[in-house]
């Protein structure tokens, strides 16, 4: 009877102290953004990105490794190349078929502005390709197949990116963001493949995972569940520790799987977090600044 009392009271107050800590939070937020002005903050997100740009334009050219494409796991099951490392690739599909499904048919999300139906449309159109890209890459990886392993990805990076333009700054900024940097993919595509020089793809593979973290702090959320945005980026920073360790994992799970397949199965979550996000989020505010 004791152990059920203490109970409730240690729930009621780790609620209050919950509720004061969120409240304490909020406020402290709503003081933040007054102090720095909207100008300051997209002052700071440019000169993210400026820095980017230079420390790409001073860093040697990066051409691709001979031993890239040799992964730890290269199994075959069922005569299936590499098996797990296509297999893997699945769960994009399986999250960006109904994703793009529930986007055009404006059931069941939440988007309140055509600039960002654009945007999500075309974030799920790339993350179903990538399924496909990347498990046409896995089955005989090489320096011709590797681009339709990384170019869907790199559509559905610059969507999302674009996409928080449009909800935490402005529309036609963040359509005018999604224009330019489609454009800038494409581009960087075709100079990887004409000047074997990684050094722009690898733009679209760190500087939007900084720059989101840092618009999603910096401007108020026009949604709810906006923290959904903070654990889609965790997720594929674990899923770049895990490419980078990709022989050390598979040794430590005894060769059951690689980090290669399992960097697939986390980067699969950050599409997977966002849909839960576009499916349980609500207007929280009316953006007038």
């Amino acid at each position: 009877m004791e152990g059920a009392i203490f109970s409730q009271i240690a729930e009621k107050v780790a609620d209050t102290i919950r509720k004061v800590v969120l409240e304490i939070t909020a406020r402290v937020m709503q003081s933040y953004f007054h102090i720095l002005h909207r100008e300051n903050r997209l002052r700071l997100c440019g000169a993210i990105a400026l820095v980017g740009l230079i420390l790409m334009v001073i860093t040697p050219r990066i051409p691709h490794s001979p031993t890239h494409h040799f992964f730890a796991d290269m199994r075959n099951f069922l005569g299936v190349p590499n098996t797990l490392n296509v297999l893997t690739t699945y769960p994009f599909l399986l999250i960006g078929v109904p994703g793009l499904v529930l986007c055009v048919s404006g059931s069941c999300f939440s988007i309140s502005l055509k600039g960002e139906l654009w945007g999500w449309v075309l974030f799920y159109s790339g993350i179903a390709a990538a399924a496909y890209g990347s498990a046409y890459y896995h089955l005989k990886p090489d320096d011709d197949r590797i681009i339709w392993d990384r170019l869907p990805m790199m559509v559905s990076t610059i969507s999302l990116l674009s996409n928080l333009v449009i909800e935490r700054v402005d529309e036609w900024a963040g359509i005018s963001c999604l224009a330019s940097l489609l454009m800038l993919v494409f581009v960087s595509a075709a100079y990887e493949r004409t000047f074997d020089d990684l050094r722009l793809c690898m733009i679209f593979h760190f500087i939007p995972y900084i720059i989101i973290p840092v618009l999603v702090f910096l401007f108020p959320p026009k949604y709810t569940h906006s923290t959904y945005w903070f654990w889609a980026t965790g997720f594929y920073l674990i899923s770049r520790f895990e490419s980078l360790a990709d022989m050390k994992v598979y040794n430590v799970d005894r060769y059951l799987i690689s980090g290669h397949s399992l960097e697939h199965l986390c980067l699969a979550m950050v599409p997977f977090i966002l849909t839960v996000m576009l499916c349980l989020r609500s207007i929280k505010i009316t953006r007038d600044y």
